[in-house]
C-alpha cells in the first residue's frame, strides 16, 4: 500500500512538470528506448511508471524514495538496481531517471521470462519470491499487490486485466498434468 500512497502523494504534493506535458508522457522517448532494448512494451514501462511514481522525480524537493527505499520513476529497489546496473552496463546513480527507466524495463523483462502476462506486475509489486510463493502455495498476495494489479488494468494505454486477475485469487492454476491429460498406451489397450 506503501507504493500507492507514495504514488498519490507525489502526484499531489510534486511539483509540476516544466513541459505542459502529462508527467507520464515527458518520459516517453526513454520509455521507448527502454521498450526497445528490453523488448518490453510502452505501455508496460508508463503504467509501472504511472502506478509506482506518477512520472515524477521528486517529491517534496528530495528524489523520489519509497518508505521502503525503492527509488527512481520506476521505484527499484537498491539491490535490484546494482544487479540490474552492472549486468547491463547502467550508471551508478539510481535517480537518474534515464537508467532508472531502463533498469525498471529490464527487471520487466526478466520477471516476465519468469511470471508470464500479467504475473510480472504481481512480481514486481509483491517481489518474485513472494509472488513464487503465491504460485507454488496458494498464499494470499497482500492488498497492497491486489490493489496494484487492479491499477494498472486501468491505466490507460495498458491492457486491461481480466476480473480474474483483479480479484486477488491465485492468477495462474495448473489445468492438468501431462498425464493427466493424455492417455498412456497401455491404459488404451
Amino acid at each position: 500500500m506503501a507504493a500507492l500512497i507514495l504514488a498519490a502523494t507525489a502526484v499531489v504534493s510534486a511539483p509540476v512538470p516544466s513541459s505542459s506535458e502529462e508527467p507520464i508522457a515527458q518520459w516517453r522517448p526513454l520509455i521507448a528506448q527502454a521498450s526497445a532494448r528490453f523488448s518490453v512494451p510502452e505501455a508496460w514501462i508508463a503504467a509501472v511508471m504511472a502506478a509506482e511514481s506518477g512520472g515524477r522525480t521528486h517529491l517534496d524537493g528530495r528524489p523520489i524514495t519509497s518508505r521502503a527505499g525503492a527509488m527512481g520513476l520506476m521505484q527499484v529497489m537498491p539491490d535490484t538496481y546494482a544487479d540490474l546496473a552492472r549486468e547491463h552496463g547502467l550508471g551508478v546513480d539510481p535517480h537518474d531517471p534515464r537508467d532508472n527507466i531502463l533498469a525498471g524495463a529490464a527487471y520487466l523483462a526478466q520477471l516476465h521470462r519468469r511470471f508470464g502476462y500479467p504475473g510480472l506486475f504481481a512480481a514486481y509489486n509483491a517481489g518474485p519470491a513472494r509472488y513464487a510463493r503465491h504460485l507454488r502455495t496458494g498464499a494470499p498476495l497482500p492488498e497492497e499487490t491486489r490493489s496494484y494489479i487492479a491499477l494498472l488494468g486501468k491505466t490507460p494505454g495498458s491492457a486491461v486485466l481480466p476480473p480474474a486477475i483483479l480479484s486477488g485469487t491465485r492468477l495462474f492454476f495448473r489445468l492438468s498434468t501431462e498425464a493427466e491429460a493424455v492417455p498412456k498406451a497401455e491404459a488404451i489397450r
